[in-house]
């Protein structure tokens, strides 16, 4: 049986359909199932049940629970486009009255579609506009103006219009306080700027961006992270308490959250305060600790999928997360470098190029040990001279 979209269900005064689902699932109770609209009971121990839904997050715990989780992640642009080639332009030229004989689609007009006009973790909107190129050719056909039609980048962007998505690589800027982090949503990975500027002030920390209150949490810690290694770091303590720190995440319609920002809010302050541009060619993902050790995180394989289709050369992850890396397709693997780094002193080293100094050791006064004891020095014998006791 199949219970498709469990995650839309929603409780209000009318019932709660995921308690009724609760017995349903549970294989230790269902066998004497009974319906209360018709009072009959149901046998429903043999009955695999599967169940579809776009995210967990709003699925409750106790009916998660009862299930077996299994995550099929989104489709990779070649995917994409091998799906397309194989499936979705022939399926759309029989619907609209064409044949491979007067229409040809380039491989670079489907890239263009793939990475201009869609956003999905899936290949429905794809199709979509497939479809829509499909009957501009048929309406050419029909009025006589052309019999054959090659389809190639122009002729898309001519017939669906201005892109709808630009890469996100083309907000990039080299000045100080910029730093390249990687998101996860429901339709794939993301990559995201954090961007961070300082102004007189008295040591206050503004965030915007619509972020959540998790990742309100990982940029406060980075700030108190930065604060504490300040003078490791070689950040000027009167320059930091005297200022105020603006942290903003653009794309501020779109809700963000999640503790996986903190090494790049990490990374994007300590370039502000040591004005020191982050290296372009690098993005990053973790969870920090005030003690700077990088967290794992989830969501790598998408995450990487989109610093891949950004643009991005070297990747910064947790050392935790190398087990992950069989997961990542190996288009991935071979044409982007994986930095595994297990506390923030790395990814400034790979990120900055900074090194983080050890505090000098206290200096012991004369005629008194470090640990605030008298000194003691040793005993010279003269000869000649009895040593006094």
């Amino acid at each position: 049986m199949m219970l498709d979209e469990v995650d839309k269900m929603a409780s209000d005064f009318r019932g709660d359909p995921a308690s009724a689902m609760l017995e349903v699932l549970d294989p230790a109770q269902n066998h004497s199932f009974t319906d209360h609209y018709l009072d009959v009971p149901f046998d429903l121990s043999k009955v695999m049940f599967i169940a579809t839904a776009n995210t967990m997050d709003s699925v409750p715990g106790p009916l998660r629970d009862r299930m077996e989780v299994i995550e099929i992640p989104g489709y990779t642009n070649s995917d994409k486009l091998n799906i397309a080639k194989t499936y979705l332009v022939p399926r759309q030229l029989d619907a609209n009255g064409l044949n491979a004989r007067n229409v040809r689609f380039k491989d670079d007009a489907l890239k263009e579609i793939i990475e201009s006009y869609t956003r999905e973790a899936g290949v429905r909107n794809l199709e979509r506009n497939i479809g829509s190129v499909a009957r501009a050719i048929a309406a050419e056909v029909v009025g006589g103006r052309t019999d054959r039609v090659t389809v190639d980048r122009d002729y898309v962007i001519k017939t669906l219009g201005p892109r709808r998505f630009e890469p996100e690589l083309a907000q990039r800027t080299s000045v100080p306080g910029v730093a390249t982090g990687m998101a996860y949503t429901p339709v794939g990975g993301e990559i995201l700027f954090i961007e961070a500027s300082r102004f007189p002030g008295k040591g206050n920390i503004t965030l915007t961006g619509q972020i959540g209150d998790v990742m309100k949490e990982s940029a406060t810690a980075a700030y108190s992270l930065l604060r504490s290694r300040a003078e490791s770091l070689g950040v000027d303590q009167d320059l930091l308490a005297n200022s105020d720190i603006h942290i903003h995440v653009p794309a501020g319609a779109v809700p963000k959250d999640g503790p996986s920002a903190g090494v790049a809010m990490f990374t994007a302050l300590s370039s502000l305060m040591l004005n020191r541009p982050v290296r372009h060619d690098v993005a990053m993902t973790g969870e920090i600790t005030l003690r700077g050790l990088v967290l794992p995180i989830g969501g790598l394989k998408e995450k990487t999928l989109a610093a891949k289709r950004a643009g991005i050369k070297q990747i910064i992850i947790p050392k935790r997360n190398e087990k992950d890396m069989p997961d990542i397709p190996e288009e991935v693997r071979n044409t982007v470098k994986f930095h595994f780094v297990e506390n923030i002193d790395q990814v400034l080293e790979i990120a900055l190029g900074a090194r983080s100094r050890p505090k000098p050791a206290a200096k012991p006064t004369p005629g008194k040990a470090a640990n605030g004891e008298r000194e003691k020095r040793p005993r010279v014998r003269t000869p000649g001279v009895a040593a006094r006791p």
